[in-house]
């Protein structure tokens, strides 16, 4: 099995394979010449809400191969949860953490005995060809996943190139060998719109899958080829049909292998454009049949990009949750092309040798906030081809992506969310796509029709009476619209950065000065009625996934602004502290998503991430300090229900990386971030161009939550925030820890953080 293989569950799960020894000695590098990727446990998230993938992938991959149980439901939307016990198959594609299901694609799933036709069941999955399995016989790391399936006896084991899957399966001597290959059955509500199959030659079998779900139009072709010779056997649905290739809706496929051999090598390339380049990708990126080099070559590029970061620390479980947070967030966006640079574009166009990386899988409305603000630290170097991927889904669809999904937009959730991550990539200046046109793109899109941004064009708000979810949209454009403005200030066009700069401040028309609260207006100027900050009614309200109490701190662009509203520091204050106080009853119809509270907080929901640190914007930086430290100490676990809500693709974990590190982005596009409550003794960033950032917390503890004075590169530093430009200089930022609360540390107005540039 090689030594991969042979990896303890039990020391994967804990995350100390080869560690333990140097983290026990309190002050010595994690990184003291052990793998920064034996720290990762892939299991965090699977359980509970999580939602997270469990397979392998490579960084940033096209391929998420990994394993599916029958979906039950809302907390399968990755394919697989911590609680099941039956296997159906493994995919090639899996969604990291969403709160909808989707993908699932290709499921090979292999088995022994008579030829099957159809699943089975959970209750009875011996009536077909699904399996139980258990965790105990179940290995998980990123470039290497196990599990044996109990009713066969069959090893199953997994490896990833970016755009191929690797499968071993090792069968009983004397069995008889199968595969089974779905292209009927996906994920939750993916469905198949045409599946093709067709066998090329003894070794080599070719196809696609066409599904509508979340994604409208989803297409994926596969080539995959075997060690030995193999017979298919076609099927329509349950029905065996003569042939050597078969199209249709629900075509699955039986594979025999009637050879001396019980271990099968199986190499799957997928493409977004045809079954020829899914063939080529696997020539050019897995040429021969060496397991254990691609499971060594896919660990390299984990510990390269986890090695970004270097902590020193004594706390295990966090570094446990660290670096899974980082494998969490860099398991997406995807490739979405081929080694030849082809893709697929939203028009359903091939595009031919592009001069970038395709990208897809563009979770905005969460990964605005602050995992895209981390890509600009750790992943530069990828950050100039999401934004030309989102530039060519803006030329394709005439609209910036909203939720961008294999090759089609779901149009999911609320505002254009792209346009704070193009403004954030221009207003720090990354190199690399053309400004003009990432300016025409978010002009453009800004002034559309696209969910209630008709509305205004004629007004400054959207009725309620006219459009759901009213007040969450018109501060999720508000956010927008300020980074237009900058963007536009920047390039010199003046009228437009007065233009969208004064459409920024329209979050003021749904503020209710009687009530403090941001509240649903009507057409006429009236209130939307009945009105309880508590109630909230998924998709059915003002808001979106989240009420009243919620949504009143989201103006980051603003906050001096908002705390206006308020008509007084001290009001805003006494305001947010009851945030994190009052209870009440969010009705029946609130969404799931709703979770993590404290109080009415709810950390597990995106809208609020930033608002525990809004309290230094007031001078109470040490308020921030508190429940930041609380949050990461007990909303965050080392075990699958690790995690208060979905992960969202990486943004539940990139709340974690930022706020372990000492700062957050609360706007997410001014290149500013707000100090909380740094978590570890000391963590080295690997920047560009050779340099590092370091941070120090002096006097760090459980207890010395509190930051009581602050140095940069030396020098003694009185503001409660720092800027992106000089974490991207390198150098040193040292805090300098306490038990008791600094109340003058930020306090002084010029020691604040702000929300423009």
């Amino acid at each position: 099995m090689g030594l991969l293989g042979n990896l303890s569950k039990a020391a994967l799960l804990a995350g100390i394979v080869g560690f333990c020894g140097a983290c026990q000695q309190g002050g010595k590098d994690r990184a003291d010449g052990q793998e920064p990727l034996t720290l990762v446990n892939p299991y965090i998230g699977t359980g509970g809400h999580g939602h997270t993938f469990l397979g392998v992938a490579a960084p940033f991959g096209a391929v998420q191969v990994g394993p599916n149980n029958i979906n039950k439901g809302w907390d399968w939307c990755s394919g697989y949860h911590y609680s099941d016990s039956v296997l159906i198959g493994f995919a090639h594609l899996h969604l990291n953490g969403t709160g909808c299901s989707d993908t699932g694609d290709l499921l090979f799933m292999p088995y022994t005995g008579k030829e099957q036709t159809d699943k089975g069941t959970q209750e009875n999955p011996e009536a077909g060809y699904a399996s139980r399995y258990s965790h105990e016989q179940e290995i998980a790391r990123p470039g290497y996943y196990a599990v044996s399936l109990s009713d066969y006896g069959v090893k199953v084991e997994l490896t990833a190139s970016d755009r191929v899957a690797f499968h071993r399966y090792t069968y009983p001597e004397g069995a008889d060998r199968r595969v089974m290959v779905n292209l009927k059955e996906a994920n939750g509500d993916d469905r198949p719109v045409e599946t093709f199959l067709k066998q090329v030659d003894e070794h080599t079998i070719q196809g696609y899958r066409y599904s509508k779900g979340w994604s409208k139009d989803q297409r994926i072709f596969f080539t995959a080829v075997f060690s030995e010779p193999v017979v298919l056997s076609l099927i329509d649905d349950q029905t065996p049909v003569e042939g050597t290739e078969l199209k249709g809706l629900n075509v699955k496929g039986n594979l025999t292998m009637n050879g001396p051999e019980n271990q099968l090598l199986v190499k799957v390339g997928i493409s977004p454009v045809s079954m020829e380049n899914a063939w080529e990708n696997i020539k050019t990126e897995i040429p021969d049949w060496d397991f254990e080099h691609v499971v060594a070559q896919t660990d390299q590029k984990w510990n390269r990009e986890l090695a970004k970061v270097r902590i020193e620390s004594p706390d295990t479980a966090a570094l446990n949750i660290f670096y899974t947070g980082m494998y969490h967030a860099f398991l997406q966006p995807n490739l979405f092309n081929d080694c030849n640079k082809d893709y697929r574009g939203t028009d359903k166009k091939e595009y031919t040798g592009a001069d970038f990386d395709n990208y897809t899988v563009f979770s905005l409305w969460d990964t605005y906030r602050a995992a895209h603000p981390l890509y600009t630290i750790l992943q530069p170097e990828r950050v100039p081809d999401f934004i030309r991927s989102m530039l060519a889904i803006y030329e394709q669809q005439g609209l910036l992506p909203v939720w961008h999904l294999y090759g089609s937009d779901t149009k999911e959730m609320i505002g254009i969310q792209s346009v704070p991550v193009i403004a954030d990539a221009i207003l720090k200046g990354v190199p690399g796509f053309d400004y003009e046109k990432a300016f025409e793109a978010m002009k453009s899109s800004m002034l559309s029709n696209y969910k209630g941004l008709e509305y205004l064009k004629e007004g400054n708000y959207i009725p309620a009476d006219r459009e759901k979810e009213s007040v969450a949209k018109g501060l999720e454009y508000a956010i927008a619209d300020w980074g237009v403005a900058q963007v536009a200030k920047k390039l010199g066009k003046e009228e437009d950065y007065r233009w969208f700069k004064a459409r920024s401040e329209n979050y003021r028309e749904y503020w209710d000065k009687k009530t403090h609260f941001f509240r649903g207006k009507n057409v006429d100027g009236t209130w939307s009625q009945p009105f309880s900050p508590f109630r909230s009614a998924h998709r059915n309200d003002d808001y979106c996934e989240g009420n009243g109490w919620q949504y009143t701190w989201l103006v980051p662009h603003d906050v001096e602004g908002l705390v206006n509203l308020f008509g007084s520091e001290k009001a805003f204050s006494l305001k947010l502290d009851s945030l994190f106080i009052v209870e009440g009853d969010m009705g029946a119809e609130a969404s799931g998503d709703i979770s993590g509270l404290i109080g009415q907080y709810a950390h597990g929901n995106e809208p609020g991430h930033h608002t525990v640190y809004l309290y230094a914007f007031v001078g109470e930086q040490w308020k921030t300090a508190e429940k930041v430290r609380n949050i990461l100490k007990t909303m965050y676990r080392n075990e699958p229900n690790g995690l208060e809500g979905n992960e969202d693709c990486g943004q539940m974990s990139s709340w974690y990386l930022f706020s372990a590190m000492g700062f957050y982005p609360v706007n997410p596009s001014n290149g500013i971030y707000v100090f909380g409550s740094p978590l570890f003794d000391k963590i080295t960033l690997a920047l560009a161009e050779g340099k590092s950032f370091v941070i120090e917390a002096v006097n760090n503890s459980e207890r010395n939550i509190y930051i009581q004075s602050v140095e940069l590169n030396g020098e003694p530093y009185t503001k409660s925030y720092i800027r992106h430009a000089d974490i991207c200089r390198g150098g040193t930022l040292k805090f300098i820890m306490g038990g008791q609360p600094n109340r003058q540390f930020g306090a002084a107005v010029a020691d604040r953080p702000h929300s423009g540039l």
